[in-house]
């Protein structure tokens, strides 16, 4: 590509590579990082460094007249001020300069041309420029020729430390994202989920003010152009559950949805590699060849075979690869409007049933709670699960009040008449510990049947926890598995774990209470104190 000036950006590095084929950037990896190998199967595995994970703690946004008034402040919207911006920023640009060698990376962030934005990532290693590659949208030859200016900027110093003397700053790391300068600034993390994460959190800015709802959620569409999304936290199944090989994967999990229908933002995956097999996941596991990024996972130094049930180094082993690589992708990753929303939990109480359909009010009250659950702690014999719940399944990510989002999408499910069902991805047959994971292929099924539209005329009883209507028939599917109660073995016990999760629901969603309706407020699970 032709020479790019980057003073714009206050840096001025002769060498810089803008938009590098992915094998150029395998050769730079490989002779300038040394933490760079190439799998048996044509992938380049790297480290991130200190960092495997995402530093929620260390984001910040500058409070700025202009849109403080838009902002949700709190501890996902930390704030500091425009002083502390252009420190860090300074800081980022002077350890830029120091580098022999940078790589751009210009592209886009959405897939329909009338909501897209052109996005630029500057940074000194190339795992992160092919990490990018991926992530975003690709231009044309053509369309990088008119690229110009980009509307959004990533400048990503995260191999040199923010300075922990600076106001504001609660670490040596600083992910700081301007909306007036339209602009990232990256210190102290290598974690390339960062760079995506950025993107995303400006896209669920700057997309409620288009009126269009941005969204953490996967999307795929059938044969017959049904379309479902598939919102969940981190580890209930939404990149697994949306790679289906019967129907077309339009993104694993940013999308927006507009007045023509739904978009991905983004131009690849970013998949969890835990456990990944080609018997479970084969759609994801076949994607992970040449042009693929291998985050932080153990290989065998002779064969070059990963191991991807080691989780040595972390339990967040990470997969980034083009959306191509998927067999059935959809390009342009463009779609009409879904018929069916999935909400995806997986609950770590046994108490949830593998599927229910949820009314309008229920599906608000579920989508601002945002429930999934985890095991606690790594003492011997703890095993008490924990509640976790995230604003929109995805509060970190969240700009605007969670209200806004929550608003948007039930306008959205009226207009369009879509059908809104919670599926539990967690333990069935008893509390953890006695219990076992859903089975996948159950889970599936269950997804199937409700493609298929037999699960909306299928018979089904009200639980007298949750409120919500539960099948009790599914193809493929043992019916006594549907009826939680009737998977264990003491049902007193599942009654007090079922009225212990209630009560969790009613604590949490008190914070909200104000922004909601009475009929949202009155559609989650009731609590035996409540109703005495």
């Amino acid at each position: 590509m032709p020479d790019i000036d980057l003073t714009q950006h206050g840096i001025d590095v002769d060498d810089v590579l803008r938009n590098a084929d992915p094998a150029r950037l395998y050769e730079e990896a490989v002779r300038f990082d040394p933490t760079a190998a190439i799998a048996q199967s044509g992938a380049l595995i790297i480290r991130s460094g200190e960092k495997t994970g995402r530093s929620p703690a260390d984001k910040r946004i500058v409070r700025h007249p202009n849109s403080e008034d838009d902002i949700w402040w709190g501890p996902i919207n930390m704030e500091i001020d425009e002083h502390t911006f252009r420190v860090n920023r300074e800081r980022a640009q002077d350890y830029l300069n120091t580098r022999q060698r940078l790589y751009v990376v210009d592209g886009y962030a959405g897939w329909d041309p009338d909501y897209r934005l052109k996005c630029r990532i500057v940074c000194s290693r190339p795992y992160h420029a092919l990490f990018m590659t991926n992530m975003l949208i690709r231009p044309s030859q053509e369309e990088l020729a008119e690229f110009g200016e980009p509307e959004f900027t990533i400048l990503n110093a995260g191999e040199f430390p923010a300075n922990r003397q600076t106001k504001h700053m609660s670490s040596k790391t600083s992910v700081d994202v301007s909306f007036e300068h339209d602009q990232m600034v990256i210190l102290g993390t290598e974690y390339a989920g960062e760079m995506k994460k950025g993107i995303f959190t400006v896209m669920h800015y700057l997309m409620p003010k288009e009126d269009v709802l941005s969204m953490h959620c996967s999307a795929n569409e059938g044969d017959d152009g049904d379309i479902s999304l598939f919102f969940g936290l981190s580890g209930t199944g939404k990149t697994t559950l949306s790679a289906d090989p019967n129907r077309a994967l339009i993104g694993d999990d940013e999308h927006c949805w507009t007045e023509d229908g739904v978009f991905n933002i983004e131009g690849g995956c970013y998949a969890k590699a835990i456990g990944l097999s080609a018997e479970s996941e084969p759609e994801i596991y076949n994607s992970i060849r040449y042009g693929t990024v291998l985050e932080n996972l153990v290989y065998d130094e002779e064969t070059r075979q990963v191991d991807y049930d080691d989780t040595s180094i972390t339990e967040n082993t990470r997969a980034s690869y083009p959306l191509t690589h998927i067999p059935r992708a959809k390009i342009p990753a463009t779609a009409d409007h879904p018929e069916n929303i999935i909400f995806l939990t997986y609950d770590a109480f046994g108490v949830m049933p593998p599927v229910s359909k949820l009314t309008p009010e229920q599906a608000m009250y579920h989508f601002i709670s945002g429930y999934t659950a985890k095991v606690a702690g790594t003492e011997v014999g703890v095993d008490e699960p924990q509640a976790t719940f995230s604003a929109c399944f995805g509060a970190a990510f969240l700009v605007w009040n969670p209200s806004v989002y929550a608003e948007m999408l039930a306008e959205k499910i009226r207009e369009y008449d879509a059908d809104v069902w919670l599926v539990n991805t967690g333990i069935t047959g008893g509390p953890y510990g006695t219990g076992h994971r859903m089975p996948l292929p159950h889970t599936r099924s269950i997804i199937d049947a409700i493609h298929d539209g037999s699960l909306v005329d299928a018979p089904k009883q009200t639980d007298p926890t949750f409120g919500f209507e539960v099948p009790t028939e599914c193809p493929e599917v043992p019916s006594e598995i549907l009826i939680p109660k009737n998977t264990w073995d003491d049902p007193d016990a599942y009654d007090e774990q079922a009225q212990k999760l209630a009560g969790l629901f009613a604590d949490h969603f008190e914070k909200y209470e104000d922004m909601a309706s009475p009929e949202i407020a009155a559609a989650g699970p009731t609590p035996e104190t409540a109703k005495a």
